[in-house]
Formats: C-alpha cells, structure tokens, sequence
C-alpha cells in the first residue's frame, strides 16, 4: 500500500507587523485553497523573518528548502496559486535562506523566529528548543553562571553591563527568596526585536529565564511586558501555559527537583519603567519611579530580595549559549563586544526590519547594504542609533564599527540596537529640542537635573533658533547638558545631552537663525 504523501506545509506569519498589512486575511484566502485541495496543504502560523519590506511574506516548504513570495496581498493569492504556489512555482523571490538579506546574518538568538509555530512545543524542541535547559541543570548552579560569564555576553538593553557577572553577583546574594525579572517594556523608537521575539519563539526567552533562575537559586519570575503589545501579551501568556504543561515551568522542571514558575506583569506605558529600578517600583505597584543605587537589584531588588534584571535579548540568548557552549559563542565578534546583536532598522529607510549580526559590522554596512538608504530616494544625512537618548551620527562616521567601545568613544551608544535613519530634509534643531521635549514628558521627576532640566534645554534651544543671543545660549546648553550628565538619577536625564550634543556638534549649521 502506498504511503500518503504529507500535506504542503505553508508558512504565513503571524507576527503584529505582518499582520498590519493583511497577513491575517493572506493565511484565510490560502486556507480556502487548502480546504479544495481536500486537506493536502497544511498552513503554518509563525513569527515574522523580519524582512518587513516583503511583509505579509508567504513560504512553502520544497525538497530544495523554503521558497518564498512577497509581499503578498489578500487579492494575490488566487493568481500566485493557481500558478503553482503549492509546488514552489511561479514567480518567486527563491529559497528564503538564500536571500542576501539572510545568507549575510548570523542568526543565534533569532534562530527560530519566521520557521517555527511559535506555540508548538513540538516545534521548539524539534528546532532545539530546550537543549540548554538540559544542559543547565546537568550541572552545578555556579557553572551554569560561569559559562555565562565566559561568553562574554553583555546586557542588550543598554549600558551592555555583563550578564554573568550580575548573575555571580546574584548568586553569591544570602536571601530566602530571589526574583528574574526580564524587562520587556520595549520603549524605544525603532525598536521592535523583543516583541518580535516574543510573538515569533516565546519558549526561548522561558527557557532563558528558567536558565536564569536555576543559576542564581530564584524561584519565581516576571516579565514586564508593554501595553502597547497585546498580541505579544497573548502570545507568551499561552506559551507560560503550555511550557507548564510540558514541565518547562512549575515545582519540578524536567524532573530535576528545581522550581521556578513564570509570570506576565503589563505596564501601563510609562517610558521611564524601562528603567530597571522604576520597573521594580511598577512591578510591586507602585508608581514608576528610579531609585537611588546602591544598593544595586542584585542585592536588593524585587520586594528587597536579590533579583537578576535582564531585557529580553540578553535572556533569549542564553538557551544557545548553553546548549552549543561559551566558545562557540565568544567566537563571534569583536574585542570586548561578544556574540550576535539584533539590530533594527527603522525611520526613513527603504528595507526595514532585522538585522542579527556579529559584533563589529560598520554602521553604513547596515543602513546602506542592508537597508539600501532612505526610502524617499534622498541622501542620508543622520541616523540615531540606540533610541530616543542615543547620538545622532552623520554619513561620515558610516564606518564605525557596531561594538559598545567604538561607539562610546564616539560619544554614542548601542543600546538596544534600533537604528533610525533620515535623510536630507530633516531640521536636527528640532530634533535636538525633540530629545529634551521627550525627556521632559517621560521623567519621573524624582530628580531636579532631569524634571527641571529637559524644560530648560527646551526653551535653551528655541533661544538660539530663534538667533537671540545665540553664542551665549549655545554656551548656557553645553553647561545645562553637562549638568544633567552628572547630576541625574538614572539614565533618563543622563543620556538626554547625548542627541542633543551630538547634533550641535554634527550639524551645527541647523542652529543658526
């Protein structure tokens, strides 16, 4: 008797952005299909590749591998099918792992996002899922942190702190009760990859904290989680669910004897909670507002217990660590800047989306090979890098190396690795009074430097555009940004200069009356 053939498997994401562009009714047009070609065709919901020009993007799995069309409209689909879509045929843009955009990554802790059902556990551990808590808990808690610190893998949400040397400091913490606390209140402009990770492979960031857990002896987690996310809030509250039914969560994971149980918590959209101390303060139900450090969250953090606070790329990035080992993945890289980073294309730029490379690639390799310049056709003249608080970085500094040394002695910052691009047309003076503007609007006010500061840098600037007393203005703004450089709380009012002096220092000519 001859075996049934298996269904055509086809891919349609899931993910938010796919989404916003039709994808939901891409995957409803193909299901019809699929129900007429009585069951021989299988539709796959996953994460997004994160070729965002080529959203909704379709795949079918063919004997050569994953053929892929896009961008696919709903109205596309009866013409795409009836010219041979299920077979891999028509007018394709090939096998996906060959488009240049992906054959040039190096995907580690985005591995899975695009290929996988983000909520088939079958599918995680099929694709590896789980390799690394295995390995975690076959050996000794203090092992487990060292591989971590050996790594050389640094926090990914900003200041690049190293995530294993928190995670010792954590450990060696005497205390009955200890916390992992992932930051997931994505609040930076162009930045998307912690909810594009989530919606696309949640297991990985579970794994990652339960890894975390394990290490530093904690027994119970949060995620805090954007409100702006709803689909990523639905997501990883059905994987927590589903990761407890398989034993990845609960009093005895995979029959190891450890505990550690998993929580959602969703902030109500407040920018300064992205501030690990002002997320604690939100997580205990209080109002959003920075601490004082020290003493630092890993002594005294959730509830004053000691408790590891990563964001979500730092903990999703931990399960490969374990699981392929900390040369394997020091090996990427360069100098003190380990590993793969998850950049993000965004603003005026005709390819968005992500980007997961070593360390050490140059700034114009990834707005101008990867993201082929503005989307407007028009020169680019700046690009921020880091979010709201990074430097603005001119054409001429495209050959800057994306490691956390070479951008801090340029005066900018990595972060969480958006990357906003703009072309010729933009005013950076108001770009720069937009940086204080923010700052004024998202401050806690704890601090006088930041809450009374960013008004003053507001009005400071419309002084000098404006061409009143414009030297002395110019001199007034230099010593108002030093002020809150030094004398701010937290990083808030600390890293509000970095834009501003970087645009008077770059584009100085835009401040001229």
């Amino acid at each position: 008797m001859t075996p049934a053939a298996s269904p055509v498997r086809v891919f349609v994401p899931r993910d938010s952005a796919a989404c916003s562009v039709g994808a939901d009714e891409v995957a409803e047009r193909i299901s019809a299909h699929a129900a007429a070609a009585s069951g021989d065709v299988e539709i796959v919901r996953t994460g997004s590749r994160g070729m965002l020009w080529l959203e909704p993007l379709v795949e079918v799995e063919t004997a050569a591998g994953r053929v892929g069309y896009g961008p696919v409209a709903p109205e596309d689909v009866d013409g795409l099918v009836a010219a041979g879509m299920f077979a891999g045929e028509g007018e394709s843009l090939g096998l996906v792992e060959e488009l240049p955009w992906m054959k040039r990554q190096q995907r580690l802790t985005f591995r899975r996002v695009g290929v996988v059902d983000p909520l088939s556990t079958a599918d995680y551990v099929a694709h590896g899922g789980t390799r690394g808590l295995l390995a975690a808990l076959a050996m000794a808690p203090a092992d487990v942190v060292e591989t971590v610190v050996d790594s050389g893998l640094r926090g990914r949400g900003g200041a690049g702190f190293p995530t294993g040397i928190k995670w010792r400091t954590v450990l060696g913490a005497d205390a009955d009760l200890k916390f992992v606390c992932c930051n997931a209140d994505e609040g930076d402009s162009g930045t998307y990859a912690d909810r594009m990770l989530i919606e696309g492979d949640p297991f990985t960031l579970i794994e990652g904290m339960t890894i975390a857990a394990y290490a530093v002896g904690a027994s119970e987690g949060y995620v805090y989680l954007r409100s702006e996310y709803p689909d990523a809030v639905a997501t990883l509250e059905d994987a927590i669910e589903r990761a407890r039914d398989e034993g990845w969560l609960g009093p005895d994971i995979l029959g190891s004897g450890f505990g550690f149980d998993l929580h959602v918590r969703v902030g109500a959209g407040a920018y300064i909670c992205g501030e690990e101390t002002s997320m604690l303060e939100s997580l205990e139900g209080k109002r959003g507002m920075v601490r004082a450090k020290p003493p630092i969250p890993a002594l005294e953090g959730l509830f004053g217990r000691p408790t590891v606070v990563n964001n979500v790329l730092s903990l999703a990035t931990v399960p490969t660590i374990l699981a392929h080992g900390a040369a394997e993945y020091a090996a990427y890289g360069t100098g003190r800047s380990l590993g793969t980073s998850v950049f993000q294309l965004g603003g005026n730029v005709a390819r968005g989306g992500i980007v997961e490379t070593a360390f050490g690639i140059t700034l114009g390799e990834l707005v101008n090979d990867f993201g082929g310049g503005t989307s407007s056709g028009r020169p680019v003249r700046a690009v921020q890098v880091g979010g709201p608080l990074g430097a603005y970085l001119p054409v001429e500094q495209f050959d800057l190396s994306m490691d956390y040394e070479a951008f801090a002695a340029a005066g900018a910052m990595v972060g969480h690795g958006g990357i906003v691009v703009f072309d010729e047309t933009v005013d950076m003076a108001a770009m720069a009074r937009f940086a204080f503007e923010f700052c004024a609007a998202e401050s806690c006010g704890k601090c006088t430097p930041c809450r009374v500061g960013a008004v003053r840098g507001v009005e400071t600037i419309d002084r000098i555009v404006s061409g009143t007393d414009r030297a002395k203005n110019l001199v007034v703004l230099e010593d108002l940004c030093e002020l809150m450089t030094d004398g701010s709380l937290c990083a808030m009012g600390g890293l509000t200069p970095m834009p501003v002096r970087s645009a008077v220092r770059h584009f100085g000519e835009d401040f001229n009356a």
